[in-house]
């Protein structure tokens, strides 16, 4: 199972619309038109300023895309990857491959996707 980068222009349509942050559910591929566009995001633990990691794939055509970004002020999200010791996360990280695998299983028992609110 292989994975690839969404194109520029990809990324660029992702970008379009409401944000993963205030509209949190699949959405169409820019790549395949199908409906399986996902996001994961996580709270960079060691950067030097807040940030936040996201993660957007498609599970439809295995694309993907990962950044890094502000994160805004009061922004508080639910993770449910919290549970797991910075070793269990890092294993976890480790593969791309296993990583989505694992992003997208969390998808399918409902743990994802994630609530956003701002405090």
């Amino acid at each position: 199972m292989t994975w690839s980068s969404f194109s520029g222009d990809e990324v660029a349509a992702l970008a379009q619309g409401e944000s993963f942050l205030t509209a949190p559910g699949e959405r169409d591929c820019p790549s395949c038109g199908r409906r399986g566009v996902r996001a994961y995001v996580n709270a960079a633990p060691n950067a030097r300023r807040p940030t936040l990691v996201s993660y957007v794939w498609c599970t439809a055509c295995r694309r993907f895309v990962g950044t890094r970004a502000r994160h805004p002020a009061g922004l508080i999200f639910s993770d449910p990857l919290a549970v797991l010791s910075a070793g269990e996360r890092r294993e976890l990280e480790r593969s791309l491959v296993g990583f989505l695998s694992h992003l997208d299983g969390l998808w399918e028992s409902g743990a994802l996707p994630q609530t956003f609110t701002a405090a």
